[in-house]
Parts: structure tokens; sequence; C-alpha cells
């Protein structure tokens, strides 16, 4: 008879976030969390998955850019979290239903603000490669050298860039 399984999946994904945090992505084994993920690319993802679970949904009664505004500030607080593990974002597919969700609320936001359906998986790869490299920049200290206020305003001005310069040209209601 097997022995039961003591702790679940989202535990492991939990002590395995806490562990990369602490001691960087290498000290997570698979000898460490063998029966609760299929694999290392499972275990991956599943942190993934845990770091984008750190961003709310949006209110949907907000506007567009309020939206993309908060899950990119969101996403960027979550870098600030955990440096370490957060370039797994930009290294690692959404695979994973919580990843999925993640990126179908941008692709909502990007509807909301009119941007043609055809375009929207190439705009969402746009703005989210641009916020995830910002934020992984950051927290990986390729920034050190600036103040909170530099940064802050850099990331005010990639915001200002996604809304007015990147989605808004798009917008087909704006003449």
């Amino acid at each position: 008879m097997a022995r039961p399984r003591r702790i679940d999946r989202a535990a492991v994904l939990r002590e395995s976030l806490a562990l990369a945090d602490e001691a960087g992505i290498e000290a997570i084994t698979m000898q460490a969390v063998y029966r609760h993920v299929a694999n290392k690319a499972d275990l991956l993802d599943g942190v993934v998955e845990s770091l984008l679970d750190e961003v709310p949904d949006p209110a949907v009664d907000q506007p567009w850019a309020d939206q993309l505004t908060a899950m990119a500030g969101a996403l960027r607080a979550t870098a600030r979290r955990h440096p370490s593990v957060f370039p797994l974002l930009l290294q690692r597919p959404a695979t994973t239903p919580a990843a999925r969700r993640a990126r179908d609320r941008v692709c909502a936001a990007l509807r909301d603000a009119g941007v043609d359906p055809r375009q929207i998986p190439r705009v969402e790869r746009i703005v989210s490669t641009m916020v995830l490299g910002f934020a992984a920049s950051e927290a990986g200290g390729r920034f050190r050298a600036h103040s909170r206020r530099v940064l802050d305003a850099d990331f005010e001005a990639l915001l200002d860039v996604i809304r007015v310069g990147l989605i808004a040209p798009l917008d087909p209601a704006d003449p």
C-alpha cells in the first residue's frame, strides 16, 4: 500500500518558490519534490504559475488602461519579492491554466482598448515582454545605480508608451 501524500502540489510550489527566493533557482531539486511534480519542467511551470497567481485580477469595470496599469504594477511588485525566480517568466511559455489566465486578462484589456482581434496576440507579446523585461531588469539589479524615484518615473514612461504609443494608435475609435 502506497503512503498517502502529506503535502499537496500547491504547498510544494509555495515552498519551492520560497527556497528559490532564499537560495536561488538552482536550490530546487527534483529529489526534494519528486512525488509532487512530474518533472523539472512541471516544477518550473508551477513556479511560474505561483508568480502569476500573485497578480490580482483587475476590476473589469475599470477602463482598459487602468487594468493594464494595475496588472503591470502588480507584476513589478512580484518581481521585487522574487528577484531570483522572476526571470523564469521570460524563459517559460505560459502553459499552465493559471499562466494562460494571466495572458488572457491582458488580451481582454486589449480587446477593451479596441485592438484589432487579429493583432491582440502580437500586441500582448510586445506589452508583456516590455513589462516583464523592465521588472526583471529592476529586480535583478540592472538599474541599481538609479533611485526609486527615477525608476518609478521610468516605469510610468513605459506605461505611457504602452497606453499612448503602442495601443492608442491601434484603437479604431481614435481618429
